[in-house]
């Protein structure tokens, strides 16, 4: 797809093309703040799971649900993150049968530039569009997440 900036009539580029464009912007400016910070050894998803944690106060394992991913997939990313230091490991002292994982002080460090890279684009954004232009940029997309939902819900 041509450069979605390029393009004259903004109308006439389809969503998904858009979508696509559009994409990497946040993982974009999240690399290059974790790069700046020194945190260039974290795994694909990793900022998206230290990030979700610091900020909503979820559990890894709620957050990598969000991803998507299967349970090998999910339990490899953890490994990864607790072997480079951004998360510990402990047997819940309520259930042993469980692991109780933590954001490091590295953790929440990478976490802090995680949200450095997503306020950098929200900023732009801000000055690029209307109040009004964001909060529809806003509905759509939750719209469209409505959507995917409900076509899982359905298969």
């Amino acid at each position: 797809m041509p450069n979605a900036a390029a393009v004259s009539d903004v109308d006439e580029v389809v969503i998904p093309a858009l979508l696509g464009a559009a994409r990497g912007s946040y993982a974009q400016a999240i690399r290059v703040h974790l790069a700046g910070a020194g945190f260039d050894d974290l795994p694909r998803n990793g900022g998206f799971v230290l990030g979700g944690m610091a900020s909503h106060g979820g559990s890894a394992v709620d957050m990598i649900r969000g991803l998507g991913v299967s349970k090998q997939a999910a339990s490899q990313l953890i490994d990864t993150l607790v072997l480079r230091g951004y998360l510990t490991r402990d047997t819940n002292p309520n259930d042993r049968r469980r692991m109780t994982i933590e954001l490091t002080d590295r953790g929440r460090a990478a976490a802090a530039a995680v949200r450095s890279g997503v306020q950098a684009i929200d900023t732009e954004l801000a000055r690029m569009l209307t109040p009004a232009e964001l909060a529809g940029l806003r509905s759509g997309l939750a719209a469209l997440g409505r959507i995917k939902e409900r076509l899982q819900e359905a298969t």
